[in-house]
């Protein structure tokens, strides 16, 4: 696991949480991706829009990840969790299908705009599929 640290413990510290707990979301994504073994992490900060968290796997090679978790900058700051669309399965269609919507394909994205448990887990296996379909699994 790799990740670009410097800028994420930066932006993870000047995060005030909100009674949404949001931060707590984004900081349970994290930590789950980076306990995928062989997982390349980036962080992609593009002020005033979004943050966003990227997944890859060395294995590889058509795509350069496979998830984007997106802190999208709004009051209160919320998350969008978006995969390829073939990459999961989204059994109780909790998804919305995005044409086009993760660097041009398309995609499936899980918006969190506030704690909830089960979605987080919900999201969480969709990262683990997404992980193994990268790893040819």
């Amino acid at each position: 696991m790799t990740v670009n640290l410097p800028e994420l413990d930066t932006f993870i510290a000047a995060w005030e949480e909100t009674p949404e707990n949001n931060k707590q979301v984004f900081l349970q994504l994290k930590d789950h991706l980076a306990a995928k073994d062989g997982a390349h992490l980036e962080f992609v900060p593009r002020e005033g829009l979004t943050y966003s968290l990227r997944g890859s796997s060395p294995n590889q090679t058509e795509r350069p990840l496979f998830v984007m978790v997106d802190v999208i900058e709004d009051n209160p700051r919320w998350l969008s969790v978006c995969f390829y669309g073939e990459t999961i399965s989204d059994p109780e269609e909790a998804g919305d299908y995005v044409p086009e919507g993760l660097l041009g394909e398309d995609a499936v994205c899980f918006d969190i705009e506030t704690f909830d448990a089960e979605r987080l887990a919900y999201v969480m296996a969709r990262i683990d599929e997404a992980y193994r379909a990268a790893m040819g699994q």
